[in-house]
């Protein structure tokens, strides 16, 4: 599999949340893709469209990523901050903002022909529900998928990826988990709207990631992006990659390694308090790691799954993951003070 690594620029920003208005500073764009650019293997960036980008910016942000030898992989509309959509965007029960909402998409499906970006990704966070009895299920995912394919059609050399996650900002989100992520996609009749996977609110829906890529394979190929970051299981805690999911984590690299996804690994993370830059980074690495651990052990993982012995699996996982790491520490002490 192809490493190609990128992040979302405003992960590099201010953090905040309902209790602390802003933990960090609030750099410039074009400082946060600087420090985009320096962090080892990152060769790509996903920029929040009105955030990032606008129209009267995309020249400027052009010749910024041309000189940082960057790339723009994916641009995500804002369909989530603005308070036009608190109350959905393509699902809104008011035609006006649905509009809007698509009007909107077309500017940054413009400016992404325009910047050479290959991917659209689609995270409608306001669009689902909070309180039962308050939304009609029917017509309002029927006015989403219209909206998409009114989308998919009007560009199909851009692609569509739709980004699920079962809960916030609304305490329902239409787009859920990868089956009902799946179900739009394939109902828009468009082959260029597929999916991404989020990690972490994979992980929150409570699904096993290693399924959910496949999944999209057996869906007709539908898995377009990936963005990767750990938690509890409970909330979007945007942690470093990893450092809770750890064999979840070599899995979830063996099994898209082995449906040939040809896309970007890019780092979707929020580091409220941590250094930015150096908590992606981290991600990175680990990623490096399974990376390495799945080339080296492919066939071997394969006869395990073939095998389908806890027992045995269990004691792969520990020689990969702690018996070779520890001989490794322990030959480098003897380096060191020979």
């Amino acid at each position: 599999m192809e490493r190609k690594f990128a992040v979302i620029l405003g992960n590099l920003g201010n953090t905040r949340d309902r209790f602390c208005n802003g933990y960090k500073e609030s750099p410039e764009t074009l400082d946060m893709l600087r420090r985009a650019a320096a962090i080892p293997d990152v060769t790509g960036v996903e920029l929040v469209g009105s955030w990032d980008i606008r129209a009267d910016n995309a020249g400027q942000m052009r010749s910024a990523l041309s000189d940082l030898g960057l790339q723009c992989v994916s641009i995500i509309p804002d369909l989530f901050a603005d308070p036009c959509y608190g109350k959905g965007s393509y699902s809104s029960a008011e035609a006006a903002v649905r509009r809007r909402a698509i009007d909107y998409t077309r500017t940054m499906c413009d400016i992404a022909r325009d910047l050479g970006c290959p991917l659209i990704n689609l995270w409608p966070g306001q669009d689902g529900y909070d309180y039962l009895l308050c939304a009609d299920y029917d017509r309002e995912r029927g006015w989403m998928c219209e909206a998409v394919a009114e989308l998919a059609e009007a560009y199909p050399d851009l692609k569509f990826a739709l980004e699920y996650k079962p809960k916030e900002p609304r305490t329902h989100c239409y787009l859920a988990r990868m089956a009902d992520t799946l179900l739009l996609a394939q109902e828009t009749g468009r082959m260029n709207v597929g999916v991404t996977i989020d990690t972490g609110h994979a992980f929150v829906a409570g699904e096993t990631v290693a399924e959910a890529i496949v999944l999209a394979k057996r869906a007709g190929g539908r898995l377009f992006h990936m963005h990767f970051n750990d938690n509890y299981t409970t909330t979007d805690d945007d942690m470093i990659v990893g450092t809770v999911h750890t064999v979840a984590y070599l899995e979830t690299v063996y099994w898209l390694d082995r449906c040939g996804y040809d896309g970007w690994l890019s780092m979707d993370q929020y580091p409220y308090r941590e250094d930015a830059a150096g908590a992606i980074g981290e991600s990175i690495q680990w990623l490096q790691q399974f990376l390495t651990l799945v080339e080296h052990n492919r066939s071997e993982i394969a006869a395990l799954i073939e095998k389908q012995d806890p027992v045995a699996t269990s004691r792969f996982l520990r020689s990969v993951l702690l018996d070779r790491g520890l001989a490794e520490h322990r030959m480098q002490g003897s380096l060191q003070t020979a």
